[in-house]
């Protein structure tokens, strides 16, 4: 028997390249072609200091491990809130392969997921998005989709803070898609085919009236039970999907809440990632609004670092 590999440290400044968002999504659709991944999570800890970990088994990829820290006082002193690693372990032989600096796997995830969705269900000629919010996932976002979608022209960035808007709009403008930091959310909303959200709020943010007939919803920010960024009105006007039932019907307020009082029904989430990598058409016309909520997971977790190592 051959000594197994060294594992590899890899911290967010060791992936110093481009960002291939196009081989992550591809790294997530042949992740939901192998058997039905296995998720567990643990929570340990009180509010304001706390240890989160998400484990998932996925066959013929592995085992892996994303455990963080998350103190609310830290930010006070200069400390990150969230720290943690990512332990990615061999399928064959259970050999640790790689500890991987979690912001980095939790960074290239999140947004390589809405950006398979958006694959999935946003019409490829799309040319007009918004994004509301503009924190770190926001501009992660607008890179992927950018990239994804040649034909984006125009973004509009709102946020409640509008100073944050204008300097994320500076930041990632360029010669071939202008981004502009805006005030007036419902005029954005009803002249745009794609609308990213990724707040942090707790009460609806995107309200149906404003959404036309053909366009892209696609939900990050809210990931407790209390959370959402869409009204009732909104789900009720739009098809809805995900990237996994398992974390987000029964977990995050998006899907929970508006199910709990009768507004819709778990029948109305039409198909997740798995579902989609057997061949489900999730968009049936150019008219449809498509809402796809990004819920995450320990699976994607583990298909994202495994794309982190083919990749450095």
């Amino acid at each position: 028997m051959t000594a197994p590999d060294q594992p590899r440290y890899i911290s967010r400044a060791d992936f110093d390249r481009p960002i291939d968002w196009l081989s992550l999504t591809e790294a997530l659709k042949a992740g939901h072609r192998l058997p039905k991944a296995r998720v567990e999570d643990v929570f340990l800890g009180e509010q304001g200091s706390s240890l989160l970990s998400r484990s998932a088994w996925i066959d013929g990829l592995g085992f892996g491990v994303k455990s963080v820290t998350v103190f609310a006082q830290n930010p006070a002193q200069g400390l990150p809130s969230v720290q943690g690693a990512m332990l990615l372990f061999d399928p064959a032989h259970g050999g640790l392969r790689a500890v991987i600096d979690s912001g980095l796997v939790t960074d290239l995830k999140t947004a390589a997921d809405s950006a398979l969705g958006a694959r999935y269900l946003a019409r490829p000629d799309s040319e007009t998005m918004l994004v509301i919010g503009a924190g770190a996932v926001a501009g992660n976002v607008i890179s992927a989709y950018a990239q994804l979608f040649p034909s984006l022209r125009h973004i509009s960035i709102w946020n409640r803070t509008h100073a944050k808007a204008e300097a994320l709009a500076q930041s990632v403008t360029s010669d071939q898609l202008r981004v502009t930091a805006i005030q007036d959310l419902p005029q954005a909303a009803s002249h745009s085919d794609i609308i990213v959200t990724a707040t942090m709020s707790i009460t609806p943010i995107l309200l149906g009236d404003w959404v036309q007939p053909g366009t892209h919803v696609d939900l990050i920010g809210a990931f407790r039970a209390e959370m959402r960024e869409a009204d009732d009105a909104l789900l009720q006007k739009g098809r809805i999907f995900v990237d996994s039932r398992d974390t987000t019907i029964h977990h995050i307020g998006e899907l929970k809440i508006p199910i709990a009082a009768g507004v819709i029904s778990r029948a109305d989430v039409l198909a997740d990632f798995y579902d989609f990598a057997d061949g489900y058409a999730g968009r049936t016309s150019a008219q449809d609004i498509t809402i796809f909520k990004n819920g995450g997971g320990a699976h994607l977790d583990v298909m994202t670092a495994d794309a982190i190592l083919d990749a450095i």
